[in-house]
């Protein structure tokens, strides 16, 4: 266990390893956490030379919160000849924040580096919040993703229309709440594997997703996975490591 790095920031041990046992760097969950520790955790990343660095669950106050502290500490770090001052200049002014899935990216998409197209789709236009943080997790990990938004299955047209795409997919990501059926309909038509996401969008019986969870769980379809409900993220990682298995083109 010596070789493992981490850096104890007192309230977070930044995980410096991650990228070389698991291919992937480490993902800040913003929830829960201060505008100062997400911008602490950031920077150590960033500075053990992490080029791409998300933090999820990110309202849009506490994002700017967080772009301030950023800020403020290139400004000090440059004051005092910090020997990390370029790069946390770079930080501050290359993060930026992604409204829809309430994610906060520091750097750029990488080319994507997969062996297919992942596509995302989604039942209706409430759902996007989840399906872009599924979508932005899977291009930040160097896969190519092609969106198909509000293709629910009360307009099921809208879904065949584009069963080519879905037919060329490497893997699905299938995004639903209400009753959660997409994903079902979604494995009927292609081999592709598909992640299904159940949010927590719908009426009362729906429960905050359960029944949409509860469904995708039962459904007759084979080829379909579950993650938890609105874990676009889990998704979107999940459906990373399919698209670059080895031999998988």
């Amino acid at each position: 266990m010596e070789h493992l790095q981490a850096e104890d920031l007192g309230f977070a041990r930044v995980d410096h390893d991650r990228v070389r046992r698991q291919g992937a760097g480490e993902v800040i969950y913003g929830e829960g956490k201060t505008a100062d520790q997400i911008a602490a955790i950031m920077a150590s990343l960033w500075k053990a030379g992490q080029r791409v660095v998300l933090a999820t669950r990110v309202d849009g106050e506490k994002a700017r919160r967080v772009q301030v502290v950023l800020e403020r500490n290139a400004a000090s770090a440059e004051v005092d000849g910090n020997p990390f001052a370029l790069q946390l200049r770079s930080l501050a002014t290359g993060v930026r924040y992604l409204e829809v899935p309430r994610i906060l990216m520091a750097g750029e998409y990488p080319p994507p580096s997969g062996n297919g197209v992942v596509v995302v789709a989604c039942g209706g236009t409430s759902d996007l919040p989840v399906a872009e943080e599924a979508a932005c997790t899977a291009q930040a990990l160097g896969n190519q993703v092609l969106r198909l938004y509000d293709v629910g299955v009360a307009g099921i047209h809208r879904l065949l229309e584009h069963e080519q795409e879905l037919s060329r997919a490497q893997v699905i990501i299938a995004v639903a709440g209400m009753e959660g059926a997409l994903p079902s309909v979604v494995a009927g038509l292609t081999k592709a594997p598909v992640l299904a996401v159940p949010t927590s969008v719908g009426y009362g019986a729906s429960l905050n997703g359960i029944a949409a969870l509860l469904a995708m769980l039962n459904s007759c379809a084979s080829g379909v996975s579950v993650v938890n409900i609105d874990n676009g993220f889990g998704a979107g990682y999940q459906a990373s490591l399919i698209n670059h298995l080895k031999g998988g083109a």
